[in-house]
């Protein structure tokens, strides 16, 4: 069964707005002053590896269940681990090339970046960096294209595969409700028996490493990754080695979003996004249904 032309601009004017809402989705805000946004700095120096940062997470954000023994297995750092959905940090050991009886733990998780390609990237604006520092997600906007998982330069979000009626993109939350609501540290700073993770302000924590740097030069390469990486993130390290020699990737200091903007407003400047596309073809489906009920509704009448 056609629709006429009337049903049609119907349609029309109500995909306009499905649309209308995927252009803001994929339209990149402007970065604010993330100064005195929460940050964390991590000193690989003074981190033991005792993996208690992980217990933390695990009890406060993806609750698996795991006894908190599992979490003293230093087994794991034969092989290294990355983020996944059922663990939103893991530390992995270093070694360190000028001597190889000296190894190096480092802590991993979402750097919450001042500028983060992941929300950049999303059609739906799911994911989005707050004043506060944390980039959060929100999964009832998420619609599954996983553009995120592409743009992160970190390759930190993971994806519910195995969640078939409800799939979530997953990683670390930065403790947003405890840091915002509850005024505490992150789960993961607070258990840190050794101090290896201190919270604060980026702008105070930039200038306690580079103090580090300064005054203790022999333990410390002269470099805070998270500065400019990226575009800056909110996660700051230290090291005992060149970058290089970690997991941390190389980047450049300009942020990823001058990418990812540019394909996504390449491809809503000429096409529908597709969630605009299936909200139209969705309202053509239910519209032409309903007059065929009430047409075979009439004819069943007649007979």
């Amino acid at each position: 069964m056609a629709i006429n032309r009337r049903d049609f601009f119907k349609l029309a004017a109500a995909g306009s707005a499905t649309l209308a809402a995927g252009q803001a989705g994929a339209s990149g805000s402007e970065p604010f002053d993330c100064s005195e946004s929460y940050g964390v700095l991590v000193d690989t120096v003074v981190c033991i590896g005792c993996r208690k940062c992980e217990l933390a997470c695990d009890q406060e954000n993806t609750k698996s269940g795991r006894a908190p023994s599992t979490f003293d297995d230093k087994s794991v750092f034969d092989k290294h681990r990355r983020p996944d959905k059922n663990a939103f940090t893991v530390v992995n050991r270093f070694d360190d090339p000028a001597d190889p009886a000296k190894s190096y733990t480092m802590k991993v998780q979402c750097m919450h970046c001042n500028d983060p390609a992941c929300a950049s990237a999303c059609i739906v604006g799911a994911l989005h960096k707050t004043p506060q520092g944390p980039v959060v997600y929100d999964a009832w906007k998420c619609i599954g294209c996983r553009y995120c998982m592409v743009a992160c330069p970190f390759q930190i979000p993971a994806y519910e595969y195995d969640n078939a009626l409800d799939p979530r993109v997953r990683k670390c939350t930065f403790c947003f409700e405890r840091i915002t609501e509850e005024n505490k540290m992150p789960a993961c700073v607070s258990i840190c028996p050794n101090e290896a993770l201190t919270f604060g302000t980026r702008q105070r924590l930039l200038e306690m490493a580079h103090y580090r740097i300064r005054t203790n030069p022999d333990l410390y390469v002269d470099h805070v990754y998270g500065e400019t990486e990226a575009g800056g993130t909110s996660w700051l390290y230290l090291a005992p080695v060149d970058f290089t020699h970690t997991e941390l990737p190389v980047l450049e200091a300009g942020a990823m979003p001058s990418l990812t903007e540019t394909i996504q407003h390449g491809i809503f400047k000429s096409f529908l996004p597709p969630i605009a596309l299936y909200g139209l073809l969705g309202l053509i489906m239910h519209a032409t249904r309903e007059k065929r009920d009430r047409v075979a509704a009439e004819e069943a009448d007649n007979e």
